[in-house]
């Protein structure tokens, strides 16, 4: 978050997972915890998951995934359509990052 500047991050919803305990120190974001076992309530979070699946397979270690693999499971998914960004790219929203 703090990498990228506040400006780009209006809201973040987390579950609720014990790696985030320390978001209650970010500010200049609002962030939201969804309920325990509601992936509708992260809804792109659950989108991105499926997204990464094509590229890293359930139940595959990503310890076996080498550089190359995940730049260009990176660069493909950032240069995807979404429809949550109006069927803009991640990678044009934030040309400054691509």
């Amino acid at each position: 978050l703090y990498d990228y500047g506040t400006e780009y991050f209006k809201t973040i919803t987390f579950d609720n997972g014990a790696e985030f305990s320390s978001l209650s120190q970010v500010e200049g974001t609002d962030i939201y915890f969804a309920h325990p076992y509601s992936p509708w309530e992260r809804g792109t979070n659950e989108n991105t998951n499926g997204l990464l699946r094509e590229f890293f397979p359930k139940g595959r270690s990503l310890a076996l995934a080498s550089l190359v693999d995940i730049q260009l499971a990176q660069d493909t998914l950032n240069n995807r359509l979404r429809r949550s960004l109006n069927y803009r790219c991640p990678a044009d929203l934030m040309p400054e990052l691509a």
